[in-house]
């Protein structure tokens, strides 16, 4: 069933968009960019007609256009919160923003920074205790509906956050600091709760597994797209990431090397190597 849109660069044509299920793209489509889709645009790309199936030597890439903004949001679950305070010593402003109206929201990257499927992430060279943090990441349309869903990576480095809560910048956005895909899901094909998975492979052998379920959220879908847009004009759509329930114990930290791969029911896959940037 195809319920998917995908981006693949395709040799000798260049990046083409392409539908199929969440497991592969099948069939590429006339549809110039993801950037301004919404739920009427999507459907129209995976149910109209279709333009020769997918090359086997087609690369897939990150879901999202250049000029797509990637917020985040912080501490929407227990968890989260938990990992905060045990990080550092101003443990009071996450407490609060956990039970606050007002939710923690930051920017991540901007689309052409984004790594997609198989494309190596990073961990910053001047930090020393850095996590994946497995994410599901809601698509949204220029009026901040929800149209499509994906998986995220919201790589950080614990160190750098820990430090000083001012630091939260260089903390989440470097290089290879975000992964997102393989593909967009159409959010009228599946409903949350999503189960979430995390696996961290070193040399062949796991050193973490964790799970969740976006049930688990203490902000709604709604409440984060809702405050994202309160003051901001997203011409092209965007993505945010919603959080993560997954945090490793501190005695776990990505190397170069090791791989992260990232599983969500129904939306799909999500894995890459960890390199050092810096």
């Amino acid at each position: 069933m195809r319920v998917a849109l995908y981006r693949v660069e395709v040799p000798g044509e260049g990046v083409r968009i392409a539908r199929g299920g969440i497991d592969r793209p099948e069939e590429l489509v006339a549809v110039d960019d993801l950037a301004g889709l919404d739920a009427a645009s999507m459907r129209a790309a995976l149910d109209g007609p279709g333009d020769g199936p997918v090359p086997p030597n087609a690369r897939t890439l990150a879901p999202v256009a250049a000029t797509h903004e990637i917020w985040a949001a912080g501490v929407t679950y227990e968890r989260s919160r938990e990992a905060r305070v045990e990080e550092t010593s101003h443990a009071t402003p996450y407490d609060l923003v956990y039970e606050a109206e007002r939710p923690e929201l930051f920017f991540k990257a901007q689309g052409w920074r984004v790594r997609g499927p198989l494309d190596p992430i990073g961990i910053r060279a001047d930090s020393g205790w850095d996590v994946p943090e497995p994410e599901l990441a809601l698509v949204v349309d220029p009026d901040l509906r929800v149209f499509a869903y994906t998986v995220g990576n919201d790589v950080s480095s614990r160190a750098i956050e820990g430090e000083n809560p001012l630091y939260l910048p260089q903390a989440k956005t470097y290089d290879g600091a975000c992964a997102l895909g393989p593909a967009l899901v159409a959010a009228d094909v599946v409903s949350p709760p999503f189960d979430v998975r995390l696996d961290i492979v070193r040399e062949g052998s796991s050193v973490y597994s964790g799970t969740t379920n976006t049930g688990y959220m203490k902000r709604s879908f709604e409440d984060l797209t809702e405050h994202l847009g309160r003051a901001l004009s997203l011409p092209d759509g965007a993505v945010l990431l919603t959080g993560t329930g997954i945090v490793p114990d501190p005695s776990v930290s990505l190397r170069a090397g090791d791989v992260v791969r990232i599983e969500i029911d129904r939306i799909g896959i999500l894995e890459n190597r960890v390199e050092l940037v810096g």
